[in-house]
């Protein structure tokens, strides 16, 4: 929570920014499994996108704040639910996520029962932000009432993730304590006692065991129904998992008082009536010793005035020697945050306290460094009406340590103090290796990320030049052998008078309109499933049924001529002003297909059929699409309007009865040309079967 807590300075939806601190991607990391294992992968690229945020985060990197509102103001527009039922599923799933990233252990040992493991909630985030040092967590105080509930007392700089805390807090009650709880707002306001303007939300927790656990106590006697309450009722005393089975489920043959017994038997026989310690008459500790044993301890009392100070605690703050200073001259509360009164201590006593040096207050040598920072315990005493705080130095590393011109040798051997400076200096070696490895991991992903981009980009100018399967084939180092078609459509098509444009414009305009005519040819190839051979200046050569055998190459063929005459009206003749014009060939036939060279391969079609579609082109009309006999027997019982143009002399073939191709009745100019998905009738399709033209159908040859 206190991770959380860190990277939403901005209260959510609008509220007015507070401060401005950092986030931990742990956070983000944690949202992004949410999304994905609830909603998938589709989902987070959209939330994703939306938001206009990474796809990855570093766990101890800091992002700003932003990124997180934004993802959840997203993730509530995308679902469409209410920011507090995004914040509670939130706080469910992110109680899992931490066990699942190896906080499990440390977790299950806050507190042995729900009112413990949230009054310890504080240490946690202190022992947290030794590695997290950005983070600026929340507090908690929990009060018991006499009926068994409790009161949760949360205050945050932000308003607005209150509800992330319900989440929370029941995933935890279900999973360590086997106990529902409900979470009610009782209060909503603002702390007046804290130091800035602080969210105080105060929650009214009930809690009862999961399960058959409860009816257990239904049957209960009266005489007896309060007394076990207060044994095994979960908000005091809950069973942690791994005993809730042994000390619960008990006979119901069994008297009430035997139960009872059997709860609170210890050892031979004796029953726990409560452990009662032994006090010596006179404190056998002398001033000196007590004062050279706790070195950072301080009393004061009611009125802050300092009584008693550890010796190494003077050496810092000499001001501390002198008799009726007050404790707040020299120091502030950083933690919690209260203003510094014995009433407002006192409330917030069950929580660790972080003292800080005044800096105004110091010794001139210590004006240069960091200031000195206290951590420890609140313990009032009423006989004397005074208040010890047993301190440690707050330091999380050796650096901080020679910084502050102390040595470990300051620290009393007793104190763990000493044991954690050394350990988390270790652990902060850890974590920024750790740190490296995700940067490098991260720096992997991108890199693999972009070569798997330039890969695709190879590949599709690749399969631009060849086939897709004679490519692989080649990537793969097999020899493609030479296939013969038996049939196939071949279309050949060129410019009217292009020698004549090429010599009255410059070069850059005949390449402007070729390139112009040539982007609309090439969009139709992929509209009607048709393969681009080639194009050699103003020829441009497309066959059907080659590399991919199919029954509807003449149709195909057929409607991709057609649409080469509707776009060719949209290319400008740079002489005339006015539209170019193209003629157009086909014939159908037989042709041996196979790769040609080895430094620029081409794929390349070879047989009589391609002789005589070159001469139907260059036999052919202005804006006319010249039919060959085979290619009318093709079309001629389909939807096609074809006129017989009659019998004239092919070159090299003698003479041969032609046709043009007009239109296709059975599909609009805007399917032709790929603009309309509209599809065309059963009735209509004839043997073009799933073959529709104007559906986009990228890579589909077979019908």
């Amino acid at each position: 929570l206190g991770l959380w807590e860190t990277e939403n300075e901005q209260s959510l939806f609008g509220d007015k920014l507070l401060s401005c601190s950092p986030q931990y991607g742990f956070i983000n990391t944690c949202l992004k499994s949410l999304v994905v294992e609830k909603f998938g992968e589709e989902t987070w690229a959209k939330l994703r996108d939306e938001a206009g945020v990474q796809d990855t985060f570093l766990t101890y990197e800091v992002y700003k704040d932003e990124i997180t509102m934004q993802l959840v103001t997203e993730a509530c527009k995308l679902l469409e639910v209410q920011p507090e039922v995004v914040l509670r599923q939130f706080g469910e799933y992110f109680f899992e996520f931490c066990k699942r990233s190896g906080y499990d252990h440390m977790l299950r040992t806050l507190g042995g029962n729900l009112f413990e493991f949230t009054e310890n909630l504080d240490a946690l985030h202190s022992y947290l932000a030794l590695s997290y040092k950005e983070m600026n967590a929340p507090s908690f105080r929990v009060e018991r009432n006499p009926d068994g509930t409790m009161l949760l007392h949360y205050y945050s700089d932000r308003r607005g993730l209150c509800h992330i805390v319900p989440g929370i807090i029941g995933a935890v009650a279900k999973d360590f304590f086997n106990s529902e709880i409900t979470m009610e707002i009782v209060s909503q306001l603002e702390e007046l006692e804290r130091t800035g303007k602080k969210e105080h939300v105060v929650f009214l927790v009930t809690q009862w065991p999961a399960g058959p656990a409860r009816s257990s106590m239904v049957g209960s006697k009266a005489g007896t129904q309060s007394l076990c309450e207060i044994l095994i009722c979960p908000s005091l005393f809950p069973q942690p998992p791994h005993q809730k089975r042994s000390s619960i489920s008990f006979s119901m043959h069994r008297s009430h008082w035997e139960t009872i017994r059997g709860l609170v038997r210890l050892g031979k026989g004796k029953l726990l009536r409560g452990f009662e310690p032994v006090y010596p008459m006179t404190l056998n500790v002398d001033l000196k010793t007590f004062c050279h044993a706790f070195p950072f301890h301080i009393v004061f009392d009611d009125q802050l005035v300092v009584h008693q100070a550890g010796v190494n605690l003077q050496r810092i703050v000499p001001g501390l020697q002198t008799m009726s200073i007050c404790l707040d001259q020299y120091f502030s509360i950083v933690h919690p945050e209260v203003t510094f009164t014995i009433s407002s201590i006192r409330k917030f006593i069950n929580s660790h306290f972080v003292l800080q040096t005044r800096r105004n207050m110091m010794p001139e040598a210590w004006r240069g460094r960091p200031m000195l920072q206290l951590r420890g315990q609140m313990i009032w005493m009423p006989s004397l009406d005074r208040m010890l705080y047993q301190a440690s130095p707050l330091l999380r590393s050796l650096q901080e340590l020679e910084e502050r011109d102390m040595h470990i040798s300051d620290i009393a051997p007793h104190d763990v103090t000493r044991d954690l400076i050394l350990l988390n200096q270790q652990r902060l070696a850890e974590i920024e290796l750790s740190n490296q490895l995700e940067r490098k991991k991260e720096e992997l992903r991108l890199l693999s990320q972009h070569l798997e981009e330039e890969r695709r980009k190879t590949e599709n100018l690749l399969y631009a030049m060849l086939p897709k399967h004679v490519a692989n084939q080649l990537k793969e180092g097999k020899k493609v052998e030479a296939g013969e078609f038996k049939e196939c459509t071949i279309l050949f098509s060129d410019v009217v008078t292009f020698t004549n444009i090429c010599s009255l414009c410059e070069p850059i305009q005949i390449v402007l309109m070729l390139n112009s005519m040539y982007l609309r040819f090439d969009r139709l190839t992929t509209v009607h499933n048709v393969y681009k051979v080639e194009t050699i200046g103003d020829a441009y050569m497309v066959v059907g049924g080659v590399p991919i055998p199919v029954s509807s190459h003449a149709e195909r063929v057929a409607n991709f001529a057609l649409g080469m005459i509707l776009a060719a009206r949209e290319v400008i003749n740079p002489v005339t002003g006015g539209p170019i014009q193209i003629r157009v060939g086909l014939h159908s036939g037989p042709v041996l297909a196979g790769v040609v060279g080895e430094k620029m391969p081409r794929y390349c079609l070879f047989g009589d059929t391609v002789n005589t579609a070159s001469r139907m082109e260059s036999h052919g009309l202005p804006d006319k699409i010249h039919l060959s006999p085979t290619v009318y027997q093709a079309l001629k019982n389909k939807s096609f309007v074809i006129q017989k143009r009659g019998e004239i002399e092919v070159k090299g073939k003698g003479m041969m009865t032609t046709y043009f191709l007009e239109r296709n009745l059975g599909v609009s100019e805007q399917q032709i040309m790929g603009i309309s998905d509209i599809e065309v009738g059963a009735g209509q399709q004839d043997s073009q079967m799933s073959y529709q033209p104007g559906v986009h159908r990228p890579g589909l040859f077979a019908v």
